[in-house]
Parts: C-alpha cells; sequence; structure tokens
C-alpha cells in the first residue's frame, strides 16, 4: 500500500506540478496586468473586468470541449489505443474552433451592446467595448493553445503547456509596459494597449503549441494526422459527452456573468471592486487547478484499463490534498487581503470593500477548490459529463442566481455580502457531488474497440 501510494504521489506530482506553476504564471501576469491597468483609474479597472466576463463566457465554453478532449485522450492514451488518440483531439479541435466563432464575431461587429448589457456606465461600457474587440481577434490562438494544452497533459506532457505560458507572460508583460503607458516610440493606449498585448502573447503562445506537436509528431511519439471525417460510433461518443459539458461550462459561465451584472448594476465602485479581486481568486483557486487536471489524466487512465478501485483510491487522495490544502489557503487569504488593496491607485471606499470581498472569499474557498477536483476533474475523468451538468445547473440556477437578484435588489444587501451568499451554492453542489461520489456512478471505461 505504502509503494502504491508513493507512485500516486510520484504521479501526481509530475502532472500537477507544471499546470500549477503554469497556473501560478498566468494568475501572477493577471495580477501585474490589473494593477498596469489599475493605475489609469477606476472606469479602466471596471471596463476591464466587465469585458473579461464575457471573454470568461468564452474561454469556459472552449475549456468545455478541451475538457472532453482530454477525457478521452487520457482513457485511449492509457489503454494504448493510437487512433482514439488522434480522432479525439482532431474531431475536438474542430468543434473548438465552431464554438470559438460564435463568441469572436459578436465581439467584433456589436462589443458596445454586448456591453450595455453589464454596466449603465456610459464611460465605463465604452472601455469596455473598446477592449473586447480587439482581445476577440485572440480567441483563435486561444482555441489553439487550449486544444493543444489538453492533449499535452492527457500524455503527461505538461511541461510543454508550461513553457508557451511562460513565453506568453513575459510578452505580455513586457507589452503592457510599452503599449499602456507608452514608452519610446510606443503610443499610450492605454486599456487598449493591454489588449493588443494579450493578443500578440497569445497569438506566441500558439505557435509554441504547435511548434511542440509537429515536433513530437515526427519523433514518432505521436502518430497525429489530421481527422477528415469520423465513424458515427466515434461522433456519437464525443457528442454525448461534449454536448452536457458544453451546456454546463456555457450556462454555469452565463451564471458567472449575471453575477456580473448584478455587480455592475450595483455600481462602478463595486464591479471596480470586484475586479480588483480577480487575480487573487485566480491564484488562490489555480493553484489547484493541476490536481484537478491530474484527476482527468491519472482517473482516466486507470478507467481505461478497469482499475476501478485504484481510480476511486486515487480520487480520495486527490480530495484530501485539495480540502485541506484549501482551507491554510483560505486562512492566509483572509491574512493578506488588507496589505494586498494597498498596491492599487483606487479610492478608499474601493479599497475596503475589496477587502470585505476577499474576506467572503476566503470562507467558501475550501468549496470552490473541491468542486473543481471532483466536478472537473474527478467525475468528469469517467466521461458522465450529464451528471456533472446537473449539479452545476441546480448550484447556479437554482441556487446562486436567484439569491443573488433577491439579496441585490430586493434586500439592497451591501456587495460583499451579496457575493458571500451567492458563493454558497459551491456548498450545495459539493455535497451533491459527494453522494454521487460515494455511489461510484461516474466510472466508466470510454475506449470501447476503437
Amino acid at each position: 500500500m505504502e509503494k502504491q501510494k508513493s507512485f500516486q504521489y510520484q504521479e501526481l506530482l509530475k502532472i500537477a506540478l507544471p499546470i500549477t506553476a503554469q497556473c501560478i504564471f498566468q494568475s501572477s501576469y493577471n495580477f501585474i496586468d490589473q494593477v498596469m491597468v489599475g493605475q489609469l483609474g477606476m472606469v479602466s479597472i471596471a471596463g476591464s473586468g466587465l469585458s473579461s466576463k464575457f471573454c470568461g463566457l468564452c474561454i469556459v465554453t472552449i475549456s468545455a470541449v478541451a475538457a472532453v478532449a482530454s477525457i478521452l485522450i487520457s482513457q485511449y492514451y492509457g489503454s494504448n489505443k493510437k487512433k482514439g488518440v488522434n480522432t479525439s483531439f482532431f474531431a475536438n479541435l474542430y468543434l473548438a474552433l465552431m464554438v470559438m466563432l460564435l463568441f469572436m464575431l459578436p465581439s467584433l461587429f456589436i462589443p458596445e451592446k454586448i456591453m450595455g448589457l453589464y454596466t449603465e456606465d456610459m464611460n465605463a461600457c465604452l472601455a469596455a467595448a473598446g477592449y473586447l474587440r480587439i482581445i476577440s481577434l485572440s480567441f483563435l490562438p486561444m482555441t489553439v493553445t487550449m486544444l493543444c494544452s489538453a492533449l499535452f497533459r492527457s500524455i503527461q506532457e505538461s511541461k510543454i503547456p508550461l513553457y508557451g505560458s511562460i513565453c506568453s507572460m513575459g510578452l505580455n508583460i513586457i507589452g503592457n509596459y510599452f503599449l499602456i503607458f507608452g514608452i519610446g516610440i510606443f503610443p499610450a493606449l492605454g486599456l487598449n494597449g493591454a489588449a493588443i498585448a494579450t493578443l500578440f502573447a497569445r497569438c506566441a503562445e500558439a505557435l509554441i503549441m504547435v511548434f511542440f506537436l509537429v515536433r513530437k509528431n515526427r519523433e514518432k511519439e505521436l502518430f497525429l494526422h489530421p481527422v477528415v471525417t469520423c465513424t458515427k460510433e466515434e461522433v456519437k461518443r464525443i457528442f454525448l459527452m461534449v454536448i452536457p459539458i458544453l451546456i454546463n461550462e456555457f450556462l454555469w459561465s452565463l451564471g458567472e456573468n449575471i453575477y456580473a451584472m448584478i455587480y455592475g448594476r450595483l455600481g462602478t465602485e463595486e464591479m471596480a471592486a470586484m475586479t480588483l479581486t480577480g487575480p487573487l481568486q485566480g491564484l488562490f483557486v489555480g493553484l489547484f487547478s493541476g490536481v484537478s487536471s491530474a484527476a482527468v489524466v491519472m482517473i482516466g487512465a486507470r478507467l481505461g484499463k478497469d482499475e476501478y478501485e485504484e481510480a476511486y483510491r486515487t480520487s480520495k487522495t486527490l480530495m484530501k490534498i485539495g480540502f485541506w490544502g484549501s482551507i491554510l489557503l483560505g486562512a492566509v487569504l483572509a491574512l493578506s487581503a488588507p496589505f494586498y488593496v494597498q498596491i492599487f491607485k483606487v479610492e478608499k471606499e474601493v479599497k475596503e470593500i475589496t477587502v470585505y470581498i476577499l474576506f467572503a472569499f476566503s470562507t467558501v474557498l475550501f468549496a470552490k477548490v473541491c468542486n473543481m477536483i471532483m466536478g472537473g476533474g474527478i467525475i468528469r475523468s469517467g466521461g458522465r459529463t450529464n451528471i456533472t451538468l446537473v449539479i452545476d445547473l441546480i448550484g447556479t440556477w437554482v441556487f446562486g442566481v436567484p439569491l443573488g437578484l433577491v439579496t441585490a435588489f430586493v434586500f439592497g444587501l451591501p456587495v460583499y455580502w451579496v457575493y458571500f451568499i451567492l458563493s454558497l451554492e459551491e456548498v450545495i453542489r459539493l455535497a451533491i457531488s459527494m453522494v454521487v461520489f460515494k455511489k461510484r456512478i461516474w466510472m466508466k471505461n470510454l475506449t470501447g474497440s476503437v
């Protein structure tokens, strides 16, 4: 048993550490990006926060397709079925590109109308629309990066996405410095400069992913060739998984966007405060993203080989790591919140609101992390995406959205109480997920006869 646990931890570290490091880099340059934009004032902060919510809707929807690719590739790779790896990658890549266009085209042509849904402040709306129009061009390279990253992580090559992320982070920071403030020959473009820097950084990251993909293929470590057609059985298998997870992620993110609309209509100060918490929320949850991604790969590989007991034991280990780690980090966050807000040049009221929101976030961090590992990793590794769809719909739409609307517009509570109360839906989702987990109905070998 000790030898088995040792192997589990070694495998976890191999997969999770590069992904966690990538997330830390990502959150770090989101933080630096926020600090730089934060020097432009409250309107720019609110504008970047509003546009990032719609961008997030695109990101999580595409990540849903990438998640299906990862689930399938992990099981096929674990059972050494190369044809299944190839089909899973390309079929999901094509689907992700089609989904991406549904977000990119409206963002290019009607960004003002989209941002008008989030706020009544015209200055914040115009700032957000300009940012969204530029950043939408980065949706294409971002989609390529996400699908390639899903492939590399599923074959336990997590270091490659890390390399791309480090390069992207460096370019984004340098681009922000020159284009936001106008250094040397570069004009001061403000918030639009931040969008242009992100666009170039994502293009560079996508090129790195494609380079390594071609290199691995030539070295015969991968056996990829573009799929033009798939069998009916392959299409059915993918769509039975992708449709629930696509609906799931889209509706969950739509719920998050409704939350943003609630915050935005409570006032520009409230929206600015919520935006300032974004980098820390991304960092503290993201520290466990490696565990969630590792769950898909590790458990998926075991399910692909019909090792159900081992898959269950591994799942329990990963959940314990997530729970106790998030409790510890929640305490750290609560203690550091008052110091964090001093970085930004914003009004005293905005700083106070930000601290209270971070206190609220620290109390529900454990539930957010455990849900990410359980719903985003363990349960999905068996391909039962319809289960996670039902759980997330109950959490977001039966509890979260109604609680947010009532507390904000009926009881008129401050934004930090609104955030805390609607975030309790995470606890509801976790309770339901634990029941599903213990019943083991999520365990399934998806590799079939491919």
